[in-house]
Order: structure tokens, then sequence, then C-alpha cells
């Protein structure tokens, strides 16, 4: 039995700077990731083979950054009954507001999990994609309370630290 893994699927290479946050993700919850340029417009056949061959092979989310027409999450979703999670990547002249409505406006019955524009969204489908394997897996269910309570007390530490600072200032 093959690992499962989640695939990353940029729309150009030009999305790695942005999607390497999703990555970082991914390798603190020490999940197997596979990173792949393809695209919904250009390559739709060579997208259309990957998810099938991806998926037989043990993928469980697919994660597709695109800009502008922002097309490959709801190709990729068009392909396969596994979760997708679209990132719009912020570029262009509407900066992200064309692809945030691209991926988040799927029909009915072919749904798109879609997160913010840019970095935040790309560091945010790593932690959905973990989540979405916690719900079958214990051990990463667990990893995830792990990091979401060192995630609160980090946000506790600064709060403590400005308090002390803010008493000084009196």
């Amino acid at each position: 039995m093959t690992k499962p893994f989640v695939a990353i699927l940029m729309g150009s290479d030009s999305d790695l700077p942005v999607m390497r946050a999703t990555m970082d993700v991914l390798k603190s919850f020490d999940i197997t990731h596979e990173v792949k340029v393809t695209s919904a417009h250009r390559t739709p056949a060579a997208t259309h083979a990957y998810v099938t061959d991806a998926e037989a092979r043990g993928c469980e989310v697919f994660i597709c950054a695109a800009g502008l027409a922002a097309h490959l999450a709801g190709a990729v979703a068009g392909i396969t009954t596994l979760p997708v999670i679209g990132v719009p990547i912020d570029g262009g002249p509407l900066k992200g507001q064309d692809a945030l409505l691209s991926t988040v406006m799927m029909p009915g019955g072919v749904p798109v999990a879609c997160v913010a524009i840019g970095k935040a969204g790309a560091k945010n489908a790593g932690y959905l994609a973990a989540q979405m394997l916690a719900v079958a897996d214990p051990v990463m269910r667990k990893r995830v309370k792990e990091d979401r309570q060192k995630n609160a007390e980090a946000v506790m530490a600064k709060d403590a630290a400005l308090q002390e600072l803010l008493k000084s200032e009196q």
C-alpha cells in the first residue's frame, strides 16, 4: 500500500514563491506531497492524466494554485471526487480578486474549498489539508491539535510580554 500524499498543482512556476508556504506547513506535519506545474488551459490533457494517476497512487487531497482566470482547482474538481483546495494567487491587475472569484464560484455538486488570496491562503491550504487527513488519522489529529495549542501559547506569551512592557511605561 502506498503512503497517502497531498498533490500541489500550480498553474505556473511563478506561483512557487507563494506555494512554498503550503509546502512548509505540510513538511511541519510530515505530510508527503508532490508539486507539479500544470495548467487548466494550456495543458488540460496533462492535468487530467496527472490527477487520475495521482489518485490511483494514493493522493488524498489536491491543492491547486492559480491566478487570473484561476480555473485549475475547478478543472481538478471536475476530474476527481477527492477534496480540492483552491489557492487564489495575488497577481495581475486585479491583485487576485479575479482568481478568488474564479476559484470560489463553482457550480453546485463540484465543490472547491477556497482559502484566502496569496501567501496566507497558501499557508491555510496546508493546514486545511492536514485537518482533512486528520479525519481518518488519529496521529495526524494529535499533531494538528498540538500545533494549534503551540500557536495559542505563542500568542499568549506575546500578550504577556506586551502587558509587562505597558506596565513598565506607566
